[in-house]
């Protein structure tokens, strides 16, 4: 009994090993506690009903007691088990400050196999935008060795990495498109444009959407008078009733003194104003400003010359020299800049619409995180860092998060309402601005 005592308890909490051992010492007190000459319990069957006797069995103090103590053995052999099992998987929650090396560390990984999972990432890029509140699943094996790691970014993006036969990581994105809701946000403009619409519940990249339509027309420091109306329709994105954090623009109109400017989303992921014509620039189809050979295509399907494992190559290369200037494909806002080990110094923008592009294997880069840039403006010169063979400019094209061939893909070149989809387009806007009118209404009988 002491050596089974001991082995439960090595491991347990405090408070399970007194009640183990409380236990243990009230059925040993019990085994060698003197019994009188008539037993109890016979008298008092004796004693009870004809009809009862049958199903009568006598009280054992310590029956009850072994019963007792067996259940709590196997309750606890049971919690060891958990314990040991759950041991090997780990739920880490991103705080303010983390860093992938220092979680690494904390959770008792090596840096090499950060180094593996970052080489798998390399396409992907998923691991250089987690912030607080994303969350990483750990799945290690006896030895302790990193098996998977799931990213959850929100509801409806998770990566997940396995480690291969050959040591080295793979990933798979795991997406839940959702669905979208619109809510009608509006408000008067009193000081600034900026600081209204965050009253009014916009954030700051949907401001900067705002602003960005609407650049051409109305200069937002100097034009906008107190007393001006704005009207946004903001969708949001669910997963299974659950607020992913993903939002966009899909229809604004400001009211400023007798100018009235209007931008409503098309499916095609470009805005047109309210009479169907674009309020978009061009898209540069290569974003350089004289032509290079391209030295590798966009092949999201290519296989990895020795392990013959899919290695997706997402966007295409030109062979550019080193400092070779790289230019905005089009208007927008940067919205990272960054050192990796293998994609090397990098810069993403996020365009209008669904569109985001990103420039790798940077020498240099001209710009920062949250500076708007114009189409054709020089943000980087190109190089060789990260893992390569020789200099050389990666070009990305995504569309709602998705990499296309940026070399065939359609993009925005300010063309007008297609002709097939111009009833359903004025439908909608009608549709929109009543719900605009109608919250104006409500807003200003309160």
């Amino acid at each position: 009994m002491p050596g089974l005592v001991s082995q439960l308890t090595a491991k347990l909490p405090q408070q399970h090993r007194w009640a183990l051992l409380s236990l243990v010492l009230l059925s040993a007190t019990i085994v060698f506690w003197p019994r009188p000459s008539h037993t109890p319990a016979a008298v008092s069957a004796a004693l009870l009903p004809s009809q009862l006797q049958a199903s009568w069995q006598p009280w054992s103090l310590e029956q009850k007691v072994q019963r007792q103590l067996q259940k709590l053995q196997q309750a606890m052999a049971a919690e060891l088990s958990s314990q040991s099992t759950n041991a090997l998987v780990r739920h880490y929650t991103i705080e303010p400050g983390d860093s992938l090396s220092r979680i690494f560390s904390r959770q008792g990984l090596s840096q090499q196999q950060l180094h593996q999972l970052m080489a798998a990432d390399q396409s992907l890029l998923a691991l250089d935008v987690i912030r607080p509140g994303h969350s990483l699943t750990f799945q290690l094996d006896k030895q302790q060795q990193l098996q998977s790691m799931e990213l959850l970014l929100h509801a409806g993006h998770r990566v997940l990495y396995q480690r291969e036969d050959d040591g080295d990581f793979s990933y798979q994105e795991l997406l839940n498109a959702g669905d979208w809701h619109s809510t009608t946000l509006v408000g008067d403009i009193q000081g600034s444009f900026y600081v209204s619409a965050k009253h009014a519940g916009l954030t700051d990249a949907e401001i900067a959407t705002v602003q960005q339509l609407f650049r051409d027309r109305i200069n937002f420091s100097r034009d906008i008078q107190t007393g001006a109306r704005f009207q946004v329709v903001r969708s949001t994105n669910y997963v299974d009733d659950q607020a992913t954090g993903q939002s966009r623009i899909e229809g604004v109109r400001l009211f400023n003194r007798r100018q009235q400017l209007s931008a409503f989303l098309h499916d095609n992921g470009q805005f047109y104003d309210a009479n169907g014509e674009s309020l978009e620039h061009a898209f540069m189809r290569i974003p350089l400003d004289r032509t290079f050979r391209i030295s590798d295509d966009f092949n999201p399907r290519r296989l990895h010359p020795v392990t013959g494992r899919l290695r997706p190559h997402n966007g295409t290369d030109f062979a550019t020299p080193i400092g070779t200037p790289v230019l905005a494909a089009a208007d927008g806002t940067v919205i990272r800049v960054e050192n990796h080990p293998f994609a090397g110094r990098y810069v993403e923008i996020q365009h209008h619409g669904h569109y985001k592009t990103r420039y790798l294997h940077l020498d240099r880069a001209l710009v920062r995180a949250g500076q708007r840039v114009g189409r054709g403006q020089r943000i980087a010169l190109s190089g060789a860092s990260g893992r390569v063979t020789g200099a050389h400019l990666h070009y990305e094209l995504h569309i709602s998060d998705r990499p296309v061939n940026p070399m065939t893909a359609t993009i925005p070149l300010a063309q007008p309402l297609p002709e097939d989809g111009r009833a359903a387009f004025f439908q909608r806007v009608a549709f929109m601005v009543k719900q605009m009118d109608e919250e104006t209404l409500l807003a200003q009988q309160h």
